[in-house]
């Protein structure tokens, strides 16, 4: 088997030039992967709470990656109930969270390198919603940086994200360019695995689990659709004119400005040059000068996604009402 490093880079080239995946269940068998994964969330809070069972980290061991990957060659591996639990909310709602077992998260980590590895080079610059060195921090920087002249804002939350995730429209997306019908069942099962509440079985009918380590990349696959259809369908339908009328307040203090330099008046200058700095010198409301400017985001992301941090607030103060929660869109036009 090769290293994890060799796997995931030959996954991140395919991924850039497009190419799809035929035989990636095979890296679901590589020793290798499973031991970076277990150093990627080994080190996490969670990693000593039990799920269903009462399996941790702490009975880690080359023979569990041994069974693991036994049970992975023969298509035998099943993932197990998540157990829910519920914390609360900024809003003082319950948020429910599903508890995997320590093997489910192993493999579920393995599972988002690989997927994490192809589709991360292909993903939009406009998403900043767990990913790494993104996050609100990113999104409302270049909010501040690139979206000057802005004159109106949308603010849309997508309300329960992870839960109202459609498992067909799912595994279609992922099918477009995962051509392994074992990796895809391996997917369905996971999404399938359920949930005990109470120490009764649900069965999960759409959603990938809230705590789940592959949850965010399975979002933002989902979510990368609505990217690329904002920007190929809906940007450029909005967009019209090369550039903005002159404000015509503004050209008229300038002509004024201009004549009382001719005439050597430098006080009625300086007082029209002050008036001129109060004025923008286009006209902000030209109707025939549309640009439409799209951002997403998350403000809930683990520190081990190295995303978005909720008290890092760097929005100039007016162009929103306040920090941004949960999963949302913003959607600008100048």
């Amino acid at each position: 088997m090769q290293t994890a490093e060799v796997v995931l880079g030959v996954l991140r080239e395919r991924g850039r030039q497009g190419l799809p995946l035929t035989q990636l269940y095979r890296q679901m068998f590589n020793r290798e992967l499973y031991l970076l994964a277990y150093g990627n969330i080994y080190s996490n809070q969670g990693a000593m709470t039990p799920g269903a069972s009462e399996e941790t980290a702490d009975g880690m061991s080359g023979e569990k990656i041994g069974q693991i990957t036994g049970l992975m060659r023969n298509e035998r591996y099943r993932f197990s109930p998540a157990r829910r639990v519920y914390i609360p909310k900024k809003n003082g709602k319950l948020r429910p969270l599903g508890l995997p077992s320590w093997s489910d998260k192993l493999v579920g980590e393995v599972v988002r390198l690989l997927l994490e590895a192809y589709y991360e080079p292909v993903f939009s610059d406009r998403s900043h919603g767990f990913r790494k060195r993104r996050g609100c921090h990113t999104a409302l920087r270049e909010i501040n940086d690139t979206w000057t002249g802005t004159t109106w804002f949308i603010e849309g939350d997508i309300s329960d994200c992870f839960g109202s995730l459609d498992h067909e429209i799912l595994l279609g997306i992922l099918a477009e360019k995962i051509h392994d019908q074992r990796f895809l069942r391996l997917i369905r099962n996971m999404l399938k695995a359920g949930y005990l509440e109470d120490w009764v079985h649900h069965e999960t009918l759409s959603g990938s689990p809230q705590g789940g380590v592959v949850s965010p990349i399975l979002s933002n696959i989902y979510l990368h659709k609505l990217d690329e259809f904002v920007e190929q369908e809906l940007i450029p339908q909005y967009t019209r004119g090369a550039r903005r009328k002159s404000n015509p307040e503004y050209s008229r203090i300038k002509a004024r400005r201009s004549n009382a330099r001719k005439h050597g008046d430098r006080a009625a200058a300086r007082d029209l040059d002050k008036q001129m700095r109060t004025l923008p010198s286009t006209d902000p409301m030209d109707p025939g000068y549309r640009r439409l400017r799209y951002i997403r985001y998350a403000d809930l992301c683990r520190r081990r996604h190295k995303s978005a941090y909720a008290d890092l607030w760097i929005m100039p103060t007016g162009l929103l009402d306040g920090p941004p929660g949960g999963r949302g869109v913003v959607l600008g036009a100048a």
